[in-house]
């Protein structure tokens, strides 16, 4: 009889976690010191995130969806309203950064709980 294996790091409800900027562990503590900075480990649970490689995986999935929303948005603007293109560069530059801000951290941390529930970077051993 094939062994059943549990899994105990469930990737959607730590992706959640992570979107949120909370610990993928225990959803309650925060995941980053700062801004952008990851904390060494939870301030709740004591799960560290030391080993974390985010890199630039979430910068270039921020500039990924950002550019691909700004791309449609800009297209329709110009095709339904032809807004003289000063207003268009002022609107959309205070659009794409805002949005940027908004979804780094956040994307951010959606990288660092994949990584926690797929064991991945140092994340799977004991301590």
């Amino acid at each position: 009889m094939p062994e059943q294996v549990v899994d105990d790091r469930p990737t959607k409800p730590a992706i959640m976690r992570g979107f949120r900027r909370r610990c993928p562990n225990c959803g309650e503590g925060h995941l980053f010191d700062g801004y952008l900075k990851v904390a060494d480990q939870c301030d709740v649970c004591q799960e560290p995130f030391h080993h974390h490689r985010a890199d630039d995986g979430p910068a270039y999935l921020t500039i990924l969806v950002v550019g691909h929303l700004l791309a449609v948005l800009i297209h329709f603007t110009w095709a339904w309203f032809r807004p003289e293109p000063i207003v268009m560069v002022v609107i959309f530059t205070i659009f794409c950064v805002s949005l940027s801000l908004y979804l780094l951290p956040r994307l951010k941390g959606f990288v660092v709980a994949i990584q926690w529930s797929r064991r991945m970077h140092g994340f799977g051993q004991a301590a």
